[in-house]
């Protein structure tokens, strides 16, 4: 409603005008919550569709040139992005592993060697967690860990502090794990969807997974030895006992080996030249034609996720198609501000809205924003890897959110137990957020100025 003159944007037309009203529009429904995150971003889809395309409600779109509109089409196709493809390709693998017991099995024996001794299963506890959260959604993986986590906890006394520090090492374990591959979270496929997508700068799986992983590693080891020093165990054993696992049968088998093909084809892309996206497909028809999965499974997908991505990529296109990001660029003076400014200040906003908001909507409302920004300062953000880093930076914190119940589903799920105070929950998350934001800004300042993200 208000005249185009009033955002002081030079060039600025109507079509462009709404899209900054959809993406405002977005932002408020997804940090107020008034209706799920998911239909906030299906609607993204929906209004753009009706409003800004060149299949919108005539009278809407009468008098304007062609060329200002979107491609229906383009819009519809932010559902069958390559990446929201990868991420159904991760959902299916969890899936099936969660009904054949298979992901049951893999956590007791990746388990089993860290004996009894209270530190080094506190240690084993975040580590398996992590590892399941590079490939299964942490929602899942913190579920299913804290279950296995009911009967060691029923064995130590109700005095005993260290309860705490398990109970917390689930959460951390799930949020930090899910850095260290794209289709650990969402927000590392929204940044690498840019990353591949609009910039063309072609950093693949394996190549996410070589910084990434050492750089989780190292976050987890720092968390365990707060967790020790906050939460000492007073104990001096703690029993696991882990009931279930996976079914006997030729179709196990399969499971592994498909599980086992597919992480391959996602580490080795440059050598099969088959692409991330593709081999996420694989399993989906392998799952298909063995009928391990039947139509009556695809209901358990997390397609409320896959929406939520979806949406995210929506805006991102509005911006891009209807040149507002470029009126953007010209009309702030983005040159004039420091670049290390500009990284820092995207991730540490970005950390920010995640306590608040998902992660996920986080995200996809802070990376269009500064594909903007980079394009206005890529001279001098050069110096630090370029508008890769820029994005890369912006995911990384949106895993490092973590210090309140609402923070993640993990968070939400660790605090059902009763097991642990908001109080501790806040203070545990800032202080391993923090650390973590100075641990990941150096690593990949150093690596994009390597020219790692560019």
């Amino acid at each position: 409603m208000l005249p185009t003159e009033a955002f002081g944007i030079e060039g600025l037309n109507a079509i462009q005008q709404r899209v900054i009203a959809i993406f405002v529009w977005a932002a408020c429904m997804w940090i107020v919550e008034a209706v799920p995150a998911w239909t906030t971003s299906l609607l993204i889809i929906v209004i753009m569709l009706l409003t800004v395309s060149d299949s919108a409600i005539t009278p809407l779109i009468s008098g304007f040139d062609k060329s200002e509109l979107m491609s229906y089409k383009t819009i519809m196709n932010t559902f069958a992005n390559p990446t929201v493809m990868l991420f159904m390709g991760g959902f299916i693998l969890a899936l099936v592993a969660s009904k054949s017991g298979v992901d049951v099995s893999m956590a007791r024996a990746m388990l089993k060697p860290f004996g009894s001794k209270p530190n080094v299963v506190l240690f084993g506890f975040m580590l398996v967690t992590a590892v399941f959260s590079m490939f299964v959604s942490n929602t899942a993986t913190a579920a299913m860990m804290l279950t296995f986590l009911a009967p060691v906890l029923r064995q130590l006394p109700p005095t005993e502090r260290g309860t705490s520090a398990l109970a917390l090492a689930i959460p951390i374990g799930a949020n930090i794990g899910g850095l260290a591959t794209p289709i650990g979270t969402p927000p590392n496929g929204i940044a690498l969807q840019y990353i591949n997508g609009e910039l063309g700068l072609g950093v693949d799986f394996s190549e996410w997974m070589m910084v990434m992983t050492p750089l989780m590693l190292a976050i987890l080891v720092i968390s365990w030895i707060l967790l020790r020093f906050m939460y000492p165990f007073t104990a001096k054993k703690v029993n696991m006992h882990i009931v279930g696992g996976a079914k006997k049968g030729w179709r196990t088998y399969v499971i592994y080996g498909t599980l086992a093909v597919t992480i391959l084809l996602w580490m080795f892309e440059k050598v099969t030249g088959i692409n991330s996206y593709v081999v996420a497909l694989f399993p989906i028809g392998v799952f298909a034609i063995t009928r391990i999965i039947k139509s009556s499974d695809l209901k358990d997908i997390d397609w409320a996720c896959l929406w939520m991505v979806a949406g995210g990529f929506a805006l991102g296109e509005g911006m891009s198609k209807t040149g507002l990001a470029d009126n953007l660029v010209q009309a702030i003076p983005f040159d004039s501000w420091p670049a290390i400014i500009v990284l820092l200040g995207g991730g540490l906003i970005c950390w920010t809205l995640s306590q608040f908001i998902s992660n996920s909507a986080a995200t996809a409302l802070m990376v269009p924003i500064m594909v903007a920004v980079g394009k206005g300062i890529e001279g001098p953000l050069g110096e630090y890897g370029g508008i890769g880093t820029l994005l890369v930076g912006v995911a990384m914190a949106a895993s490092f959110a973590m210090s309140l119940p609402i923070s993640t589903p993990p968070n939400a799920i660790a605090y059902s137990t009763g097991l642990i105070k908001t109080k501790q929950m806040f203070t545990t998350g800032m202080i391993v957020g923090v650390i973590s934001l100075i641990i990941g800004y150096i690593l990949i300042i150093a690596v994009g100025r390597m020219g790692y993200f560019g």
